[in-house]
């Protein structure tokens, strides 16, 4: 499951809303919303999160928080090294053939790391799921 689609599940559930209606207020099928939730499909288009955000209700906060989890949530997000340093190229190759071995709280760890690193200050919740 991607941030975007755990966040999204979230809300929806929380709301007392199914996928169905979800779907059928976007004009998607169910299936597309569960495909997109669990990284099968591409990140949604920014104009799609938009309308996610009006059919939840979201506002300020909330929207903004969705909005950047769809941009976080490429399943196959690609790292182009070429013109950075050695260790970046290192970095990246290593991540990439190890994430897999990862636990959910060592990502979390990694994450906040990296965070600190690029000194972001976003709050992403991760046991947000319902």
């Amino acid at each position: 499951m991607t941030p975007f689609g755990m966040k999204m599940r979230s809300l929806r559930q929380k709301r007392g809303l199914t996928i169905k209606d979800q779907g059928i207020f976007l004009g998607v099928s169910s299936a597309y919303i569960s495909a997109l939730e669990h990284g099968k499909r591409g990140r949604p288009s920014p104009a799609f999160v938009d309308q996610i955000c009006v059919w939840l209700e979201l506002i300020w906060d909330e929207a903004e928080l969705l909005k950047y989890l769809a941009q976080m949530s490429h399943p196959s997000p690609s790292l182009a090294t070429a013109s950075l340093a050695p260790e970046a190229t290192f970095l990246a190759n290593l991540l990439a053939q190890n994430i897999d071995r990862l636990s959910a709280d060592e990502c979390r760890q990694l994450f906040e790391a990296v965070q600190g690193y690029l000194k972001q200050e976003k709050n992403i919740d991760f046991s947000d799921s319902a």
